[in-house]
């Protein structure tokens, strides 16, 4: 028995499907590029077995515990720390039950695709999970886990995964990623500038965010151009660090482009705590046309990620701190607010926007439109929410005409999950392969060009997009 169909997201029609299938031969094999993510660069540089099949599984992974969350689970009763460090479960075996006896939540999820992809292909089960397999399932996992070949190195390995990026705050020390290239360890692990606390002045603690960039660097923050000299520093800092890229996770996709003078003075009121929702927003726009500059400077490709409602739940902000699963899509405008920005620097073709959405009603209005013109901006592929097969097949159909392929980067993973990187990236290869193959038996591609674009679906245009 086998858990996954070998045949899984390609085409029902026959000569489709050969098609897929074919074209999905001839890509499946190549190398992993995960050019924006969330794994934790201490696996890597300390390379220790992971705890237990609940903390590599359950525990840390939002796209799980929100699920089972939404049907009456606690946070507590499956390991999610709290931010005052009060109790939560901490016996590895009874989490896991928990996440077996509710494993039907997931049918038809991509979750249940990723989850299967790394129970078959990673740890050779082949019975389907549920309350009768967990104690088999923890046991064989658990097993599994204290062997070298299942070491956070190994498995980067097996994976084939030839580049992997993380995510760290502007002002993290980068410890991990120092440690990783002085180990002598050839895996290709490196960082990502994440600059929103001391950008965003509605984060807690930006004020004093800011004053730690400056110590870090040696600029006087609390004068406009010392804190955008310390910007600079810390871009160079997190390049020598092996990044090709920075990160902007803010809630709209507002730039401006304000008069110096006008952005000092903000600048000025935000670190007071002064700034009104609007002002805030505004300083975070300009920013953005700042971070543009920079990029022109120092070559750092720049990722806009906005859109997401964060933490929308007082009580589990409260209790457990972000990123606990209760991030919500919101409409996002993209035309109107990344003008300041293109107008400013958007025709020059040395920089590179990788504009992300989970709006999926802008796909064929605004940004396919707006990245089928501009020569700075790409498309990143379908995130988060829409990181599914039929997300990603909406992708396609509501921006190739408008924008092509190439002026989208391929596909990356974004995950804190280690062990779905491998599955995502399959979903990924299968559903291009699959649209590929509907366009030639459609008439609306040759076939000698499907390999092609498969190829620089899977690995081209990524590389090339994030300069790996």
């Amino acid at each position: 028995m086998t858990l996954l169909s070998q045949d899984r997201l390609f085409p029902l029609e026959g000569r489709a499907r050969d098609l897929a299938r074919a074209l999905y031969d001839g890509i499946r094999d190549l190398p992993i590029l995960s050019p924006h993510g969330h794994t934790d660069p201490r696996w890597f540089a300390e390379d220790q077995p992971f705890p237990d099949p609940a903390q590599l599984f359950v525990t840390p992974d939002h796209y799980v515990f929100r699920m089972l969350c939404s049907q009456g689970i606690a946070l507590t009763d499956l390991g999610v720390p709290r931010a005052d460090g009060g109790p939560t479960e901490t016996d590895g075996r009874k989490i896991w039950r928990r996440f077996a006896e509710n494993y039907h939540l997931f049918r038809g999820t991509p979750s249940r695709l990723w989850l299967d992809y790394s129970f078959e292909n990673v740890f050779g089960l082949d019975r389907r999970l549920s309350s009768d397999t967990a104690d088999h399932y923890y046991d064989h996992i658990a097993d599994c886990l204290q062997r070298p070949e299942f070491r956070p190195r190994a498995l980067f390995e097996r994976f084939n995964i030839e580049a992997i990026a993380t995510t760290e705050a502007a002002t993290d020390d980068l410890r991990w990623h120092r440690m990783i290239r002085e180990s002598g360890w050839q895996g290709r692990v490196i960082t990502a500038y994440r600059p929103d606390g001391v950008i965003d002045p509605e984060i807690a603690g930006f004020a004093e965010n800011v004053a730690l960039m400056g110590q870090q660097t040696g600029f006087d923050t609390a004068t406009w151009g010392g804190y955008l000299d310390a910007h600079r520093a810390r871009r160079a800092f997190f390049i020598e660090h092996g990044a090709t890229s920075s990160d902007h996770g803010h809630a709209t996709a507002r730039t401006e482009d304000l008069p110096q003078d006008q952005a000092a003075a903000l600048f000025a009121k935000a670190l007071r705590g002064e700034c009104s929702p609007g002002e805030a927003d505004a300083f975070r726009g300009h920013m953005l046309t700042e971070m543009a500059r920079m990029s022109l400077e120092d070559g750092l490709v720049m990722q806009i990620h906005p859109g997401s409602r964060r933490n929308h739940s007082d009580q589990v902000l409260a209790m457990f701190g972000r990123d606990k699963g209760f991030d919500i899509p919101g409409r996002t405008d993209y035309v109107a607010a990344l003008r300041p920005l293109l107008n400013a620097v958007g025709m020059d073709p040395r920089l590179t926007v990788i504009l992300f959405t989970l709006d999926e009603s802008a796909y064929a209005r605004e940004l396919a439109p707006l990245a089928g013109v501009y020569p700075c901006l790409r498309l990143g592929p379908a995130w988060w929410f829409h990181d599914s097969a039929e997300g990603m097949r909406r992708f396609r159909e509501m921006t190739t005409e408008t924008a092509g392929f190439y002026n989208t980067v391929g596909f990356n993973d974004d995950t804190r999950a280690f062990c779905s990187i491998p599955a995502r990236h399959d979903v990924a290869r299968r559903v291009d392969c699959a649209y590929l193959a509907t366009l030639v038996a459609t008439g609306r591609l040759a076939e000698d060009e499907a390999p092609e674009l498969a190829h620089e679906l899977t690995y081209g245009l990524a590389r090339r997009a994030y300069r790996l």
